[in-house]
C-alpha cells in the first residue's frame, strides 16, 4: 500500500504538485520552494534504494522546469534572503553528478551566493529570512546547512566548515532548554519580537517539526562529513544529546506530539511530519553507527505508529494524514508561539512536509 501511495505521487507536475497543500489552499502558482525540495530528496533516496530509473527521471524533469539553460532559477529571488529557498538546491549536486549539465552547477553557485550575502545575527547565525530580521529558527538549520556543507566540501576546500559548526553551536547555546534537552522553535537576537522572552529571546514552546528539522540537519550533515573530519565529534555530541531528550517523549503509539512536552493536554495530538522526521533520523543514525543498533526499534515503532494511525484508504484512495500544515512566528498573522497558536493551525492530509520524511523513513524498512 505504501509503495502504491508513493508511486501515485509521480503524477505530480511543478504546476500542479499533489503534495503542496499549503500552496494549493492559497491557489499559488508553482515556485521554487523547500517543500518540493523535501520531496525531490525523498525520491532521490528511493532511487538509490530501489534503482528504478523512474524516480531519478521524475526528479530531473521536475527540477528542469525551474533551472534555465543559463543556470538561473525560475521564480527564485536572492533578495528575499530566505533560507527556505536553499533547501531545494541540495538535489542540484546529485543532478550535476548524474547528468553533468553545467546549468546545475551555475544554479548551485546562485544559491551559494545568497548564503555569502545572507544577513546574520550578532552571534553569527543566518537570519531565517529578510522579513524576519535577527531571528534564528530551527527550521533554517535544515534548509541551509546541509547545502552549505556540501558546497564547501565539493567546491571550496572546506574553508567554511568552522562557520557551519559555529551556527549549530550557537543554536545549542541560545535555543536549548537545559532542563529537558529540547530546543525552542526560534530565537530573536534583538529581543524585539512580541513572541520572545525579553531576557532569553526564545519563543515559548518546543514545536515538534521545528525540532525535527534541526535533528535531521544534524544527521544529514554527519552523512556528508568525512569519517575522520575534526568537527565530526561535535555534531555527534549534539545529535546524541538531542536523541536522549527526544526518546523520553516518545508516546506509547510510537509518535511524538505537536508540542512535545505537553502530550496529553487537549487538544494536543500525535503529529505525522515531526514523528516521521525523527524516525528517519534514528534509522539513518543507526546506519551511520552514531546510535546503537537497538535504537532501530524506536524508529520502527514510530513508523508503525504513523502508518496505523494516519495512513488510510477511502474509496481506493490512499491518504497520509496528521500533518500540521504550517507554523511560524510573527508576521501579520500575529503568530505568537503560544500553545493555543500551535493548536490552531490546520491538520491536513497528503502534505509534503509529512510525506517526504515518511518516504525517507519507509526506505529503511525495505530489505
Amino acid at each position: 500500500m505504501i509503495q502504491d501511495y508513493i508511486d501515485s505521487l509521480l503524477h505530480s507536475t511543478p504546476e500542479h504538485p499533489l503534495w503542496n497543500q499549503e500552496w494549493i489552499r492559497q491557489n499559488k502558482k508553482a515556485g521554487w520552494n523547500y517543500i518540493d525540495g523535501c520531496m525531490m530528496t525523498a525520491f532521490l533516496s528511493l532511487y538509490d534504494k530501489k534503482r528504478e530509473r523512474k524516480y531519478l527521471d521524475f526528479v530531473k524533469n521536475y527540477i528542469d522546469y525551474f533551472i534555465q539553460d543559463d543556470g538561473s532559477i525560475k521564480t527564485y529571488c536572492e533578495e528575499e534572503y530566505n533560507l527556505d529557498n536553499i533547501n531545494e538546491g541540495r538535489v542540484l549536486f546529485r543532478l550535476y553528478d548524474e547528468f553533468g549539465e553545467e546549468r546545475y552547477r551555475k544554479a548551485i553557485e546562485t544559491l551559494y551566493t545568497q548564503l555569502q550575502n545572507q544577513p546574520r545575527t550578532k552571534e553569527g547565525n543566518f537570519w531565517h529570512k529578510k522579513i524576519y530580521p535577527h531571528q534564528v529558527w530551527l527550521d533554517g538549520l535544515y534548509m541551509a546547512q546541509p547545502f552549505y556543507l556540501e558546497y564547501e566540501k565539493r567546491f571550496n576546500s572546506r574553508k567554511n566548515y568552522g562557520d557551519i559548526l559555529r551556527q549549530f553551536l550557537n543554536t545549542e547555546k541560545y535555543l536549548k532548554d537545559q532542563e529537558t534537552g529540547l530546543y525552542y522553535h526560534a530565537y530573536d537576537s534583538s529581543r524585539k519580537m512580541y513572541w520572545c522572552d525579553p531576557e532569553t529571546g526564545r519563543s515559548p514552546h518546543f514545536w515538534l517539526r521545528a525540532m525535527g528539522w534541526y535533528y535531521m540537519a544534524l544527521v544529514d550533515v554527519l552523512e556528508i562529513l568525512d569519517s575522520e573530519d575534526k568537527y565530526r565529534g561535535s555534531y555527534i555530541r549534539l545529535f546524541q544529546d538531542l536523541t536522549l531528550a527526544l526518546l523520553k517523549y516518545q508516546d506509547d503509539s510510537g509518535m511524538w506530539y505537536q508540542i512535545i512536552d505537553k502530550a496529553h493536554i487537549p487538544p494536543n495530538y500525535p503529529e505525522t511530519s515531526g514523528s516521521a522526521i525523527i524516525a528517519y533520523a534514528l534509522f539513518k543514525a543507526v546506519r551511520l553507527n552514531i546510535l546503537p543498533a537497538e535504537i532501530r526499534g524506536r524508529a520502527e515503532k514510530a513508523f508503525k505508529g504513523i502508518s496505523e494511525k494516519y495512513l488510510t484508504v477511502r474509496e481506493e484512495e490512499i491518504s497520509l494524514g496528521g500533518t500540521c500544515l504550517v507554523a511560524g512566528l510573527g508576521g501579520k498573522e500575529e503568530r505568537d508561539g503560544s500553545f493555543r497558536y500551535y493548536m490552531s493551525e490546520p491538520v491536513v492530509e497528503n502534505e509534503a512536509k509529512g510525506i517526504a520524511p515518511f518516504i525517507l523513513a519507509y526506505i529503511y524498512t525495505l530489505n
